[in-house]
């Protein structure tokens, strides 16, 4: 996959896309798109590679913002935090990264790593450890397959700076979640430290390249007068993510949010325009979780609930959640990496203490 430089266009394509990929969390992309902005109005660039463009040995650091959704819209992130996190973590290491990378691509944490290329003039990796958004730093395609995330570097925006190295990814995430509440809510991170080769053989690969399809997807279709839905669902065909389905549409009915040890944990009940007895209750920690529609499950993690726009396909995230909007409930298949018993153990149901078994959407709901 070749490399491409990003512009204005394809950067507002590709926020809207992550958007859709966060399944409603790991932050509204829209302050990060307008960091990655100023950057391009100011001359810097931002190269997007694919991974097979680095040699084996080359360091690639994976980034991100780490915190509740929620916060993000009271303490707005800048590029310094994240710069510094990146040094630090250099430093510890005794060698200059190559490329960054996303820990995850959906959300806010898509336009990070893009910051950092910016400032620092590093290249972006086209692929992350997530295929989606997680609430949790171990819930990593690279954990689950054999990659330490330590050490790693956090940062705040008053300029601290330190290196947790734990002794598995788990307790990793517990001592950076204690931190990041220290720190405000909010802390830049940078970890699973790793070489080209290894980026090869654990990341969903492609991933800000999907973001941006979709956007670019979900704006043709408006610009058109067509359903965004049904285009969406014919675009993700030719893709590692090959099924999306409308699972419900209604309009809110109640939300339950709140923020607890770093995570914006809640459910939102949504009832059908033409049949109030007919309702689907998503559950979030972060992004949504579980969608039962009338008790039964309809789509579970990891495959991707997205609640979306009725009328323009606009994604809307946990915390933009309000009662009375019109949302279609659009489910979308997670590709085969993420699908492994290793996987599932990690970041399917048991991983967030669900009782559901994990069943593919594509056979919880069948075709669109």
């Amino acid at each position: 996959m070749g490399g491409f430089e990003l512009t204005l266009d394809t950067l507002r394509d590709l926020a809207e896309g992550a958007a859709v990929l966060g399944t409603g969390g790991g932050g509204d992309p829209y302050v990060g798109r307008l960091l990655v902005e100023q950057q391009l109005r100011a001359g810097r660039a931002v190269r997007i590679i694919g991974v097979d463009e680095l040699p084996d040995d080359a360091l690639v650091l994976p980034c991100a913002l780490m915190g509740a959704p929620t916060v993000f819209h009271e303490k707005l992130p800048g590029a310094a935090g994240i710069v510094t996190a990146l040094r630090t973590l250099e430093d510890r290491l005794g060698r200059r990264a190559a490329a960054t990378m996303p820990i995850e691509c959906g959300g806010f944490n898509s336009m990070i790593p893009l910051v950092l290329g910016a400032e620092t003039g590093l290249p972006v990796v086209d692929a992350d450890g997530m295929g989606r958004a997680f609430p949790e730093l171990q819930m990593e395609t690279f954990a689950v397959m054999g990659v330490p995330g330590s050490p790693m570097s956090i940062a705040s925006d008053h300029g601290d700076a330190g290196i947790i190295d734990a002794v598995d990814n788990r307790r990793m995430e517990m001592l950076a979640r204690a931190v990041t509440v220290q720190m405000g809510g909010s802390a830049y991170i940078c970890d699973y430290p790793m070489d080209a080769r290894e980026v090869r053989r654990t990341a969903v690969p492609g991933t800000l390249t999907l973001a941006a399809r979709i956007g670019a997807t979900l704006r043709q279709a408006r610009d058109d007068h067509r359903d965004p839905f049904a285009a969406l669902t014919a675009m993700l065909a030719d893709t590692i993510y090959s099924h999306g389905v409308v699972l419900f549409r209604g309009k809110v009915a109640d939300i339950e949010r709140r923020t607890v040890a770093g995570f914006a944990r809640g459910r939102v009940r949504l009832t059908a325009m033409d049949d109030p007895g007919d309702q689907m209750e998503i559950v979030f920690q972060n992004e949504h979780l579980v969608a039962r529609r009338n008790g039964q499950p309809a789509a579970i993690v990891p495959d991707l609930i997205c609640t979306l726009n009725s009328e323009t396909g606009a994604p809307v995230t946990t915390e933009a959640l309000t009662y009375g909007q019109r949302l279609t409930v659009y489910a979308i298949s997670t590709p085969r990496i993420m699908r492994s018993p290793e996987a599932l153990a990690c970041f399917g149901p048991a991983g967030f203490g669900l009782d559901d078994p994990y069943v593919p959407v594509e056979q919880l709901v069948g075709g669109p």
